[in-house]
């Protein structure tokens, strides 16, 4: 008997840490060839500026939105009508901001793959349309943006392509945003537009130049890239702020946690990466289109190459004492493109394929020897239960979990809470996990310890 239990607590616990086949499925449907073509593409047409030509067929921003959204068509057509495609916009003048030399659109390219179960929850993969050159005012002369962020955009059609031959619970959405170089217009826009329509955002991958590997400061890496995740909402409450103080969480906001499961799934599946969680918004002063997101407090981070070229972004097209600046096809590197887009394709259908997450976490255990956590219940017939994660309050990642079944209370007897930081994701009966939710607050009462 007693081996027959045992034989049971190893297949349980094997239950909760097992991988899905189909997550190798897609890495290995991604195509690098297709991605260079894309890339190829959208360089083509010139400049992308987002006050460039709108009805030329060949060149400006308004050709590539329109081939943009073409290609999501042909992918929705492939699958049945499985994406809805659409144009999102809104208008901006000269008064929204000294980058804007002349009233316009900005015109967002919007795919959504529907899920089957939580149609209301989304997490977006995002890709910048526009591009620049020195002069971000200017809107005629060349800029190809190969890298920034033609790379991007074509990553996130390619997750498309690979996607839509899937059913996920959860919905997704492929987005081309516009106007990032002149003010984070397009995700302004947008992440407005899914708080009005009341959608879950699960969370946005903003990818933003992911085809870069010899950086300006000579190294050359095909492996390493960081992720960017804000510590906590930038909209929280200061009753949260004030509660901080006294119990912790500085770094565990939900934009940090959807950072902390991309480096854990690209961990399990693609240990070949390097993921490199860098704990700041963005690059030092600077910012990117998953902040507007991030503003309403929306989970999203930038995911983009680890080193930087600053003589092919912002340039135009030129040599100057030997050194070629300017951002052109030739600076992308489609293989490693090709792996980004494969972290963001295998984040997406975890994701999607994943539980909604516990809600309304709460923690106590002050001058105990045992920590006690309580959760409202995920109403789901396919959830198996839920697990506990815990760090050293110095630890920058999840180091310890347990799975403690389908029950909303449970209390980790000899572990004292000044010591650790913990957190709460839901599982369901295929091993897909939620992201981890740090308690929100604090245990009034006490209850059964288990």
């Amino acid at each position: 008997m007693k081996k027959l239990l045992f034989f049971v607590l190893i297949v349980s616990q094997n239950l909760f840490s097992q991988t899905d086949s189909r997550v190798y499925e897609i890495i290995n449907n991604v195509s690098s060839e297709r991605i260079k073509s894309d890339i190829i593409t959208l360089a083509n047409f010139g400049t992308r500026n987002t006050f460039s030509d709108t009805l030329s067929d060949t060149r400006g921003i308004g050709a590539a939105r329109r081939w943009i959204k073409s290609e999501f068509e042909k992918i929705s057509k492939e699958c049945k009508s499985c994406l809805e495609v659409t144009y999102q916009k809104d208008y901006v003048t000269t008064n929204d901001g000294e980058r804007v030399p002349k009233d316009t659109w900005i015109v967002n390219v919007v795919a959504i793959q529907k899920g089957t179960k939580y149609p209301n929850r989304y997490i977006i993969m995002t890709g910048d349309i526009d591009s620049r050159n020195s002069d971000t005012m200017d809107f005629t002369t060349d800029a190809p943006g190969a890298n920034d962020n033609a790379s991007g955009m074509a990553g996130t059609i390619e997750a498309a392509r690979v996607l839509s031959k899937y059913k996920f619970e959860n919905s997704i959405i492929y987005l081309g945003l516009s106007g990032e170089e002149q003010g984070l217009f397009g995700g302004k826009g947008f992440a407005n537009y899914a708080k009005n329509k009341g959608w879950e955002i699960i969370g946005v991958l903003n990818n933003d130049m992911i085809g870069n590997i010899e950086g300006v400061d000579g190294v050359i890496d095909n492996r390493t890239f960081r992720i960017f995740s804000e510590p906590t909402p930038a909209n929280e409450s200061e009753r949260t702020r004030n509660l901080r103080r006294f119990y912790g969480g500085e770094v565990d906001g939900n934009s940090r946690q959807l950072a902390r499961f991309i480096e854990k799934t690209t961990k399990t599946y693609m240990p070949e990466m390097n993921p490199m969680l860098v704990y700041r918004l963005d690059r030092f002063g600077r910012g990117g289109h998953h902040r507007p997101f991030n503003d309403l407090g929306f989970a999203g981070v930038r995911i983009m190459e680890a080193h930087e070229n600053y003589n092919r972004q912002h340039q135009n097209i030129r040599e100057e004492n030997g050194i070629k600046y300017g951002d052109v096809v030739e600076g992308v590197n489609f293989e490693y493109t090709k792996k980004l887009t494969s972290v963001n394709a295998i984040t997406l259908a975890s994701l999607a394929w994943a539980p909604p997450a516990p809600t309304n976490v709460e923690i106590g255990g002050i001058v105990e020897p045992s920590v006690k956590l309580k959760w409202d219940v995920v109403a789901d017939e396919k959830i198996a239960g839920y697990k506990i994660y815990w760090r050293l309050t110095t630890s920058p990642q999840w180091e310890s979990s347990k799975f403690v079944g389908k029950v909303n209370e449970y209390t980790l007897e000899g572990i004292v809470i000044d010591n650790y930081y913990f957190g709460v994701a839901s599982v369901d009966k295929e091993g897909h996990e939620s992201t981890v939710v740090f308690p929100s607050d604090v245990i009034k009462t006490t209850f059964k310890r288990k």
